[in-house]
């Protein structure tokens, strides 16, 4: 179990030899650096210009012994948040801002925040980029509830968080581009597009995917439903918005920040996936993933690479299969890895929501609509 970051000990330098950085690790230590005098530029100018700390609270999930919270701390003209909630409740950026606009509020690096869940209050900091991501030890009943994050003399933000039951044993974890949202875009350009350029209204979501997983959540309550992707933190309202205007699921999303790291100038999407994967197979022992994605590169590898690692966590993989136009603008279809998980984890393709209900409903996870 994670502690929170002021609970945590400090990390103790080995006394003994010290050994000099590879050049790889310095090139990306200077990234960071140069990352961290440019935030710190930006932020100079807008406090000047009248911006605020701002804590925007994004869904986190966790169990009846923990809960994972999540959020990000920037700097904002007042009124950036809005008052309108998504379906699980988070207060979000302003309806109908363009994607680019996410990226032009700086991140209030090591941001000092106030976590307080009923009457308990827990410090904790921000990472580099403004990111709240925590885990912290207390007691709550499974379904949806709600923590306050504050920072400084922000506005007091309202995180939703889902408790999973306990009796849980299945849930969902879907990936978002060309799998819930059709993208139909040359995959060089997919993130650059979706992420400075469009809005939540100009996306389209996958024909029937929508109501294949809700009634997954329905027939499944209590079971947690996780949207992973490569997109980054910056577009985490965006992305909630969309799913909540297409009647998805709520539920976490799991993002990451596009910055350099100690070991590389960007962060690696499979790679966040894959430990994304490994994380939640070890805070649930006790459920078996439905893992959702698509064929258009890395979904298929990916998942076959946890099932090899994890074949007790996973209850079947469903990959979205791309039209040949599609596949095209992705760079081709992957291969089919389905030979390379253990035999009783079963591989259903559809190009379609309704194609994979029919496939789930098969499979006992779905109940036969007729």
């Amino acid at each position: 179990m994670s502690l929170t970051p002021s609970q945590t000990p400090p990390v103790q330098s080995p006394p003994t030899e010290t050994t000099t950085p590879s050049v790889k690790e310095q090139a990306s230590h200077l990234g960071m650096r140069l990352e961290d005098v440019f935030h710190s530029f930006r932020s100079a100018r807008a406090r000047k210009h009248g911006q605020v700390q701002t804590v925007l609270p994004f869904t986190g999930y966790g169990t009846t012994e923990w809960v994972r919270v999540l959020g990000r701390v920037i700097l904002a003209k007042p009124g950036y948040a809005s008052t309108a909630e998504d379906s699980a409740g988070a207060k979000a950026i302003r309806d109908g801002i363009r994607g680019w606009r996410n990226f032009m509020s700086p991140p209030i690096n090591k941001a000092a925040v106030t976590v307080e869940i009923g009457d308990e209050s827990y410090p904790v900091t921000a990472d580099r980029g403004g990111v709240i991501d925590v885990v912290i030890p207390v007691k709550l009943a499974p379904g949806w509830t709600t923590v306050t994050l504050r920072s400084e003399d922000s506005e007091a933000a309202e995180a939703p968080v889902y408790i999973v039951d306990p009796q849980a044993s299945v849930g969902v974890v879907s990936d978002i581009d060309d799998t819930v949202m059709v993208t139909a875009l040359p995959r060089p350009f997919l993130a650059a597009w979706n992420t400075f350029v469009l809005d939540e209204h100009a996306r389209t979501p996958t024909p029937g995917m929508a109501v294949m997983m809700d009634r997954l959540a329905r027939e499944n309550p209590g079971s947690p439903v996780l949207y992973l992707s490569t997109g980054a933190w910056n577009v985490a309202a965006t992305l909630t918005r969309f799913i909540t205007r297409n009647l998805y699921p709520a539920g976490p999303l799991l993002l990451t920040d596009w910055g350099p790291t100690r070991d590389r100038w960007f962060r690696s999407g499979p790679e966040h996936k894959k430990t994304q994967l490994e994380r939640l197979a070890k805070e649930f022992p006790h459920i078996k993933w439905l893992l959702i994605g698509d064929n258009g590169q890395h979904d298929e590898a990916i998942y076959a690479a946890f099932a090899q690692q994890y074949p007790d966590s996973v209850r079947a993989i469903a990959i979205r299969q791309l039209s040949a136009s599609e596949a095209v603008l992705a760079g081709g279809r992957s291969a089919s890895r389905a030979g390379e998980t253990p035999s009783d984890i079963p591989w259903i393709y559809a190009p379609d929501g309704a194609g994979m209900a029919r496939q789930l409903t098969d499979l006992g996870l779905l109940p036969d609509a007729g």
